[in-house]
């Protein structure tokens, strides 16, 4: 199983990723070991969270927000998790669940149990 994720970011950027584990990502990010952009623009908050079958499917989620959506329209994904569908046609036949509710202080603390 894994985990795409949209972090809110240190000047209000976002960043998307993904991952097998979401708390040992998310504590690697705030460490300064997750990604380079993480780095210089520590998150401060999990704005989406969804999760698939396989490395594959995700991976083909991530390019996707991060290569063909807008700011805008992630925002829009990050306000409605469920319209990936919608935003992203092309992947809408593919297994991806909206996991609500899930917050970065929860997966700091280790309390996420996806």
């Amino acid at each position: 199983m894994y985990y795409v994720y949209i972090l809110r970011c240190r000047g209000d950027t976002l960043y998307t990723g993904i991952t097998p584990d979401v708390c040992r990502r998310m504590r690697a990010h705030r460490d300064g070991n997750g990604a380079k952009y993480t780095r210089s623009h520590p998150p401060l908050a999990l704005e989406a969270l969804w999760r698939t079958g396989d490395r594959i499917a995700a991976a083909r989620l991530e390019y996707a927000v991060k290569k063909r959506l807008t700011r805008a329209q992630k925002l829009a994904l990050i306000a409605r998790p469920d319209s990936l569908g919608d935003l992203l046609p092309g992947l809408a036949d593919l297994p991806f669940e909206p996991v609500p509710g899930v917050t970065l202080e929860e997966c700091l603390e280790g309390s996420f149990h996806g």
